[in-house]
């Protein structure tokens, strides 16, 4: 045995220093080929590189954000994850000693609207726009200790305009930019290194015949003409995640009191097993019902806030649909006299916070569409 041990000391060192030489080399031909291959793929990115002061990139963010038609916007899918306060702060903290600022990385995606989507850096805008807002304190620095507990009003006013004027660089991919390179940029930086997402990683270990019936209802011609979506978020499974809200609020919004992905993962984790035709039978009417009680009565908007919008927000979605399959199940003949309310202020208020899912909230949107539609 010992002489084994022997041997095996003996030989380990040489396989790891004559690995190259036991490694087979690529051809020249071989080599020929991939050099050809990364020419082949190597697109040609259509960008600009701008900067622009804080000032200017909070104002285009804020400017018509409640009616969705801020000229940068934060897409729906990032819109739930917002920064804690000790991190927010600490942002502020390297803006005002001048440290350097990642890009923001946007896109024009808007199909003639000449909008910007946010495809990294929506933190970064929204916590600008919080501190100029004085919506925040800030709290735990570590440099400027000094500063903890300051609002931005609190600052001199030298020192507010000097903020203002810090400038930040984005990284604008062009419309002109090729599709294919547009939508893989979108996938590698949206996805931090390719990390999925939920309803990713829900294909990935919860597949089963629930989530095969909620892809059948995501291909519903219908549902797509109501509900429009980029084609970045297409490719990431937002219309999955639309249905699966649709039936998980529509079933059980009442006991919401969690994280979203931890309220919907229950439901698919209690309604999996044993789900079969005969249980998806009357999900696919009720579903269907829905969509064309939105068709005949949202027109032209459907789902969207306006008629010429080439996204639809999550939580517009879910507050419509639910609230009208609600509203149809307590009236299935129900044909309203019109829609205004979805113009009202109060609607507006329920359906554009950051904030949107609390329980209240949750609750207040979809009662607010199914009360409005039942004429109470």
């Amino acid at each position: 045995m010992s002489d084994s041990k022997r041997t095996t000391v003996a030989t380990e060192p040489d396989l790891g220093l004559n690995l190259e030489a036991c490694r087979k080399q690529p051809t020249e031909l071989q080599k020929v080929e991939a050099e050809a291959e990364i020419v082949e793929h190597h697109a040609i990115v259509d960008y600009d590189t701008k900067e622009y002061p804080v000032e200017v990139i909070v104002e285009k963010y804020l400017t018509g954000k409640d009616d969705d038609e801020n000229e940068i916007f934060v897409p729906d899918y990032q819109r739930e994850f917002v920064w804690p306060n000790d991190r927010r702060s600490k942002f502020i903290e390297s803006v005002l000693i001048g440290l350097p600022i990642p890009y923001i990385f946007v896109a024009d995606v808007s199909k003639g609207e000449g909008r910007l989507e946010i495809v990294d850096g929506s933190q970064r805008i929204r916590t600008l726009a919080a501190f100029l807002g004085d919506e925040f304190e800030l709290a735990g620095l570590k440099k400027l200790k000094k500063l903890n507990g300051f609002l931005f009003s609190d600052l001199p006013l030298a020192r507010q305009r000097r903020f203002k004027r810090r400038t930040i660089r984005l990284i604008e991919l062009t419309e002109r930019a090729d599709e294919a390179v547009r939508r893989d940029i979108f996938e590698r930086i949206n996805t931090g290194s390719l990390l999925l997402n939920d309803m990713e990683q829900r294909w990935g270990i919860k597949e089963g015949p629930l989530l095969e019936f909620i892809r059948e209802c995501a291909s519903d011609p219908l549902f797509k003409k109501l509900a429009p979506l980029s084609d970045s978020v297409e490719l990431r499974r937002e219309r999955d995640e639309f249905i699966l809200r649709f039936f998980a609020y529509l079933d059980n919004y009442l006991n919401f009191d969690k994280r979203v992905v931890e309220f919907l993962d229950e439901y698919l984790e209690s309604h999996q097993p044993g789900f079969d035709a005969a249980k998806a039978a009357p999900m696919r009417a009720e579903f269907k019902r829905m969509l064309e009680f939105v068709d005949r009565h949202f027109a032209p908007n459907g789902f969207r806030k306006k008629a010429g919008h080439t996204r639809t927000p999550r939580i517009r979605f879910e507050a419509i649909s639910v609230g009208v399959a609600l509203a149809l199940r307590e009236n299935p003949a129900l044909s309203p006299a019109n829609v205004d309310w979805l113009e009202s202020a109060e609607f507006k208020k329920h359906t554009t916070s950051d904030a949107s899912n609390s329980r209240p909230k949750v609750k207040a949107r979809i009662e607010f569409v199914r009360d409005r539609l039942l004429g109470r």
